[in-house]
């Protein structure tokens, strides 16, 4: 495997099978590992490109706000090197915003979005009030914000049936540094507002949302789908449907690669 570098840091990513390529894209707290059930059913048919956005997993931070900006000129300088021209982009959470920064900064290189419990609008007031709130409980105990933080994102009918999977999670999040998450938090407050894109996109875009999602209103964020020719498509549980509903999520984004 090749190394890459981003602004003098390696960028930590995966590359499997041939194709046309599919750019997973992870959350907050996350790394590319959460991907490796995806790339392993769907590198057979595509090329499967799995990447560690700045300060989570293998990557470095570069500094004290991560812009998805930022994120999104990373990801194009991995398939820069990696000579991809386009690519289908799946996003989890955070990573959505990343998909959607890439597509307005490079909108030729983009063959198709899925948003997985994600949302093309900015921060409200309040969310960014929360986010300032994580910052500094971070800042206090690293440990205890990330352990919590895991567990509420998925939907309380599931936390002890995925006991399991939840420690998992946690134990890979706490990988992350404290200067990546505070970046990361500061990034993702400052984001665009990239609706527009959802109307006017020139490619299809895949909306994937739990109904029980204790971070992202479900009516609010489905709504956003209105008018537009998004694909939306809903689980019956939390903010981690890669996870959660990993069969039936796989099974949408084969079929969402698939048709485009």
């Amino acid at each position: 495997m090749k190394t890459i570098h981003f602004k003098s840091v390696p960028v930590g990513f995966s590359d499997a099978g041939k194709g046309n390529a599919i750019v997973f894209l992870h959350g907050f707290l996350e790394n590319r590992n959460m991907w490796a059930p995806f790339a392993g059913a769907l590198s057979a048919r595509y090329r499967v490109i799995c990447i560690d956005l700045l300060g989570h997993g293998d990557t470095p931070p570069v500094g004290y706000v991560h812009a998805m900006e930022d994120n999104a000129d990373l990801v194009h300088q991995v398939l820069s090197a990696l000579k991809i021209r386009k690519a289908t982009f799946v996003g989890h959470s955070m990573g959505g915003y990343v998909a959607l920064a890439f597509a307005e900064l490079f909108p030729d290189m983009v063959r198709g979005i899925a948003l997985v419990n994600s949302t093309a609008r900015p921060d409200s007031e309040e969310r960014k009030a929360n986010r300032d709130r994580a910052i500094k409980a971070v800042k206090e105990n690293h440990e205890t914000f990330v352990r919590m933080s895991i567990a509420n994102l998925f939907s309380e009918a599931n936390r002890e049936r995925l006991s399991r999977e939840i420690e998992d999670v946690k134990r890979e999040a706490l990988r992350t540094p404290l200067q990546g998450i505070v970046a990361s938090l500061e990034g993702m407050k400052i984001r665009n507002d990239r609706e527009v894109l959802l109307h006017f996109g020139p490619y299809p875009i895949l909306l994937v949302l739990g109904q029980k999602d204790p971070v992202l209103d479900f009516d609010e964020t489905a709504a956003q789908a209105e008018g537009t020719k998004v694909i939306l498509v809903s689980f019956p549980d939390g903010h981690m449907s890669p996870i959660e509903n990993r069969d039936e999520l796989l099974i949408v984004l084969r079929d969402f690669v698939r048709k485009i």
